[in-house]
């Protein structure tokens, strides 16, 4: 059973949590269910409503009160608010050693979840890099 993110006590975690965008169930049901397959510690927000700030501490707090081991976010692709909590990464590694915690990104599309490396996420926050790298094909 889904929980929300910021309503869920920091202690209420177990080793491996995955944190999807709230319209996930709904627009994805069978990636949905194949997510509580994997685990029932699913915690939705949705950054249309909650700003990121928020999120980054809820998750930095849940992880410096529990031995945490995997954390996965899936989101839905094209969503200009989903894209957010994808970068809650690199802002949580701005404040806290993330190096023994296996971290995906997954956006859901109508082919299932697609993986999205780090590296990627990096660069959709860097317009002119892109914009160079788009220059010189």
């Amino acid at each position: 059973m889904k929980k929300n993110l910021l309503k869920t006590n920091c202690f209420d975690v177990n080793k491996k949590m995955i944190i999807i965008g709230s319209c996930l169930e709904n627009m994805f049901p069978n990636i949905y269910q194949k997510l509580e397959q994997e685990s029932t510690n699913i915690y939705e927000v949705c950054l249309e409503e909650t700003h990121l700030n928020m999120v980054i501490t809820k998750i930095a707090g849940m992880l410096a009160r529990n031995d945490i081991k995997e954390i996965k976010f899936v989101t839905i692709d094209k969503s200009p608010h989903c894209i957010q909590l994808h970068y809650v990464v690199k802002e949580l590694e701005n404040i806290m050693d993330l190096e023994k915690i296996h971290i995906e990104n997954y956006v859901a599309t109508s082919e299932g979840l697609i993986e999205v490396p780090l590296k990627v996420i990096g660069l959709s926050k860097n317009l002119a890099k892109l914009s160079e790298m788009i220059k010189e094909k």
